[in-house]
């Protein structure tokens, strides 16, 4: 069943709660719900992991913030979108859609009737799972009030540090935009630390979240998440000819998969690269993903000249290529700039690509299972060029490096962590 709550008008809000269904998780999110002709849609990836949810709850609820309706045909967004009632669990999956409201007056305007759904959703689930990540609209914090002011035993779940990912992208911003995110930083800082003193269980994806939010929680746990399954891992026989391909000497292949915006330090990135360049390496990149700023790279390549050794496709929608272009990468080169833990490093190691790049908790974690690559200090462009020339000589030591990312992905899959989430929810809550 497949049930859309547009918000708390729905009539079945204002009436009593049935009893809580066994087995049952609520997972409220601000993953962007969409409507595509009839269909309830998500992205590729959410729709994945609600998958991998059905197989350890008997009952989901899933709430995300509603967009606008698209198309039914194709959009030229980035996102794939699929219909949840493709889905597996689709018989066993309720749909909330929350409304959109960052701004203070939307948000006001929708807080007493999106609270009365989140507040018939929890007294209906056994389990509770909420994603924080803001102040404002942030529906994620107030089925976390809801839930403290009901005696409830909830889980919160982070990816990344957002008030850092604000403060170091502000610079970009307008005076405006400047001026309020200063105000109200602290007051989200303060707001997350107390939901996660109230909650039973923290779930803190990687080391940054982990360090940072793991001192106010009762039972903290550092969770990866990835969509990977053990069939994308790299086969022996294609990791035996990477090695061979690495070992012969060949032009050494860097790839980056992501969106291009000023977090995923773009501009570095062609930095590290041109550096190769002017050291003598005869290197090919390519940035999969498009992005704001993905123009902005264009230009630099074609100002620099480097459409020889540069590569800007845009989006790549078929997650087969995706894979093996990963596969097929000697490094994954990546310039994150704030405290954020993305998947894509995790499928690099799974794909046997080892990670080159910007040095923070998490990717410190994911290089330290078994040396699986080389990092800087943040924001050190020059060091990453140096890492690049001494791997281009030493290629027996970036062999081995690709023989630990192989076995650092075998670390990783979907069934594994989401059971290891799962388990855990069961188990505190």
């Amino acid at each position: 069943m497949i049930t859309p709550l547009a918000a708390a008008n729905d009539p079945a809000c204002g009436s009593p709660c049935p009893a809580i269904v066994p087995d049952s998780v609520l997972l409220v999110t601000a993953v962007p719900l969409k409507r595509i002709g009839s269909a309830i849609c998500l992205d590729d990836q959410t729709c994945d992991g609600l998958e991998r949810w059905g197989e350890h709850f008997a009952r989901i609820t899933y709430a995300g913030i509603e967009t606008p309706p698209g198309p039914a045909g194709p959009t030229g967004s980035s996102t794939t979108w699929r219909p949840v009632r493709d889905l597996r669990c689709a018989d066993r999956l309720t749909m909330v859609s929350l409304p959109d409201a960052y701004r203070i007056k939307a948000f006001s305007k929708h807080y007493a009737a999106t609270r009365a759904t989140l507040a018939h959703q929890i007294g209906r689930s056994r389990y509770l799972c909420f994603t924080l990540g803001a102040l404002i609209g942030d529906w994620g914090g107030v089925a976390a009030l809801e839930a403290i002011a009901r005696r409830r035993d909830y889980a919160v779940w982070f990816d990344r540090v957002e008030s850092e990912v604000i403060r170091r992208t502000l610079k970009v911003e307008r005076l405006r935009r400047r001026i309020k995110e200063r105000v109200s930083l602290p007051l989200m800082e303060r707001y997350h630390r107390y939901l996660i003193r109230r909650s039973t269980l923290g779930l803190f994806q990687g080391q940054d979240c982990f360090q940072t939010y793991a001192p106010h929680a009762t039972k903290p746990f550092c969770v990866y998440d990835t969509h990977t399954t053990c069939a994308d891992r790299i086969p022996m026989m294609e990791l035996q000819g990477k090695r061979a391909a690495i070992l012969r000497g060949e032009p050494i292949r860097l790839l980056y998969v992501g969106r291009a915006s000023a977090m995923k330090g773009p501009f570095d990135w062609l930095d590290a690269v041109a550096g190769a360049r002017r050291a003598g390496l005869h290197v090919s990149a390519t940035w999969l993903g498009d992005g704001p700023l993905l123009e902005a790279m264009r230009a630099r390549v074609r100002a620099e000249g480097l459409e020889t050794c540069v590569s800007l496709p845009g989006f790549e929608g078929d997650r087969g290529r995706l894979l093996r272009a990963m596969r097929e990468a000697h490094l994954f080169l990546f310039c994150h700039t704030t405290p954020e833990s993305p998947r894509c490093l995790v499928e690099a190691l799974v794909c046997g690509t080892p990670l080159v790049g910007y040095g923070s908790p998490y990717s410190e974690g994911l290089v330290g299972r078994e040396g699986a690559g080389l990092l800087s200090t943040m924001g050190d462009a020059v060091t990453l060029v140096r890492s690049l020339v001494e791997l281009d000589r030493d290629r027996e030591r970036l062999a081995g490096l690709t023989d630990a990312a192989a076995r650092t992905g075998q670390q990783f899959d979907a069934e594994t962590v989401y059971g290891e989430r799962a388990a855990l929810i069961k188990h505190f809550l």
